[in-house]
């Protein structure tokens, strides 16, 4: 179980109250985690440590000889400093013991369980409301982060071209739409893609890849440098029961959602920064299209791509020979990629439709909104260049 609260004195207090009782009673295993500091009945008291004991599986325990590799974890109790950037998917049982007041932080933190590679059969996810009434709190919430922002501005002592009210008006005005996503999660598990709202470049989670990135660019700097564009690679769908996959365990989530088909990394032509707001990996695009035309994640996925890519490839150094022969009968050695190209217009119009959709709810949601100009926004696949292609057997 993970128990996430947005205070670490509360963290603490969770921590302090209930590890003794918890070993003695159940002997179960505590750890706790803050931004500033860590405590644990099991193992190392490291970051790092008590992470990869409370979720064995997903950190490779198994690979890291010096770590223990008899019991674990039971039991973590958690701030945000863990809620982006973790594979906790061991883990099927995540309680928010105080709601956030962004609902995309409340997402995040069930995303640690809620991911591609979990063993669970089935995940529960549980929030403690403050009070029964939502609107009491809504409404109390309002009044004190608008009167924080009214002080922020004003006390700049520039002079301000709105009266206090009207500048409290405004303010009120920006927070209703997280007030109405805190009022649907209550009821539902909303998808990050639905919330609307910008999503920076750390939402999307990536630091768990940044490492693994560093070390391959150690090492093959000189081979990166000279490969020319749209280099693919062609590897067997986790349903085909290759061979190769014969030390990895998937799990039927994972052969149902990754089937044949294509994950391209696309990128814009033009590098506009304004783009930012709606695509935080401007000018990159993930997308993963399926051999029937159905873009299973657009670039609003990137992390769930990256995931599904390293799956995938991780462990193999050397290309899959057979797949590679199947490949280019198909193609005619690479001469006949009408299939190919297809899906890739597919793809981008896919990402087109939901760039334009999230460009236009970020100028209905944002007073500062700012867009690129219609000649230099995505219009079709002459847009992009190609930089590489994962093709899915």
């Amino acid at each position: 179980m993970i128990v996430f609260t947005a205070f670490s004195d509360t963290a603490s207090y969770l921590y302090d109250n209930l590890q003794a009782w918890a070993k003695n009673e159940f002997g179960l295993n505590l750890a706790l985690i803050t931004g500033s500091y860590t405590k644990t009945t099991f193992g190392k008291n490291e970051f790092g440590n008590i992470l990869t004991n409370f979720s064995p599986l997903s950190k490779h325990r198994a690979r890291k000889a010096p770590m223990p590799q008899e019991g674990e974890i039971d039991l973590l109790i958690a701030t945000d400093s863990i809620s982006e950037g973790q594979n906790l998917q061991d883990c099927d049982f995540l309680v928010n013991y105080d709601i956030h007041w962004n609902p995309v932080r409340i997402i995040q933190r069930f995303g640690r369980i809620d991911r591609l590679g979990s063993q669970n059969k089935q995940i529960q996810l549980v929030n403690f409301w403050a009070t029964k009434d939502l609107d009491n709190y809504i409404n109390l919430k309002n009044r004190v982060e608008a009167r924080m922002a009214l002080v922020d501005v004003t006390a700049t002592g520039e002079e301000n071209i709105l009266n206090t009210e009207q500048l409290e008006d405004l303010i009120e005005e920006d927070l209703k739409y997280r007030n109405q996503q805190l009022k649907r999660l209550k009821e539902e598990v909303l998808d990050l893609e639905e919330m609307s709202e910008s999503v920076s470049l750390t939402d999307f989670t990536l630091d768990d890849f940044r490492q693994d990135l560093v070390n391959f660019l150690n090492t093959h700097k000189e081979e990166l440098a000279a490969a020319p564009m749209g280099l693919y690679a062609v590897v067997p769908a986790p349903a085909a029961n290759h061979p190769a996959y014969q030390n990895k365990t998937f799990s039927a989530l994972e052969k149902s959602t990754i089937q044949p088909g294509v994950v391209f990394f696309l990128r814009h032509k033009s590098d506009i920064e304004a783009s930012e707001t709606v695509n935080p990996l401007q000018p990159f695009f993930l997308v993963y299209i399926r051999a029937d035309g159905t873009v299973r994640f657009n670039y609003t996925n990137s992390k769930q791509i990256l995931e599904i890519f390293r799956l995938l490839c991780e462990g193999h150094t050397e290309p899959f020979a057979d797949l590679c022969k199947i490949f280019n009968q198909a193609t005619d050695n690479g001469s006949e990629m009408t299939t190919y190209s297809e899906l890739m217009k597919k793809a981008v119009a896919e990402v087109t439709s939901v760039y334009k959709k999230r460009a236009a709810a970020k100028l209905t949601l944002d007073r500062n909104a700012v867009i690129a100009p219609r000649s230099q926004q995505i219009s079709s696949s002459a847009d992009f260049e190609l930089i590489t292609w994962l093709v899915i057997q």
